[in-house]
């Protein structure tokens, strides 16, 4: 396991219980919006999805409600425990690296994931094993935070010193260092792999028919596709 993926187990294992209330909060209420487009753009046709870097489930059971199967697959034990209370047996919950996936190629209809590419190694390799398992004209989603422009970028700046470690500090220490790694998070992903750049990797991974959505000011960002 390498340092950034030991790392990020070790951010995310005690925050399962809280997550979901927390992440609300810390995001000014975005986060389920965010969440809800992102599982707008995969197509309701009852195909099977393979929801990466699943978390408490809160994208699975979305997807679920929209009468799709769905397989969740999180490198976080503790995440893993919050999802099966929500899901029951309604989805298949999996312990496994987004880096290689337990599953053939082709396996699933659709593919979404979650706040992924800034924990691994390699985001270029990470896609291109993501895309393998989806069968040709599935669709690939991704959510993930993005940079504010223009005049909303010093106010986000400012909310990412202040605000959020702060707030992370109110709800436990576990979330205060959450609030404090953020912020230079985001910005050294954007800094090294700018939306051009970024889009770039998506068509290097043979995904196709791309569209990118910022959201609430560019705090979320949404980009999907279609597997070549």
């Amino acid at each position: 396991m390498s340092d950034r993926r030991r790392h990020a187990v070790a951010l995310f294992a005690p925050l399962g219980p809280t997550y979901d209330r927390v992440g609300a909060v810390l995001s000014l209420g975005q986060d389920p919006r965010w969440r809800r487009f992102l599982v707008s753009r995969v197509p309701a046709d009852g195909g099977h999805v393979l929801d990466v870097a699943t978390g408490t489930g809160l994208v699975a059971e979305q997807l679920l409600a929209r009468g799709l199967r769905v397989t969740g697959l999180d490198q976080s034990v503790g995440m893993l425990d919050v999802a099966r209370r929500r899901l029951g047996d309604r989805a298949e919950l999996v312990e496994a690296s987004a880096e290689a996936l337990p599953f053939p190629d082709g396996s699933f209809a659709h593919l979404t994931f979650t706040y992924l590419l800034r924990y691994v190694d390699d985001p270029g390799a990470t896609l291109r094993e993501l895309a393998r398992v989806v069968r040709p004209g599935g669709t690939v989603a991704m959510l993930e935070f993005g940079l504010p422009r223009g005049v909303w970028r010093p106010l986000w700046d400012l909310y990412c010193a202040v605000g959020l470690p702060v707030g992370g500090r109110v709800a436990s220490r576990e979330w205060q260092e959450v609030g404090r790694f953020l912020g230079p998070s985001i910005r050294a992903f954007h800094a090294r792999y700018p939306e051009p750049r970024l889009l770039e990797l998506w068509r290097e991974a043979g995904i196709e028919g791309l569209h990118l959505r910022r959201l609430s000011l560019g705090g979320g960002l949404v980009v999907w596709g279609t597997r070549a």
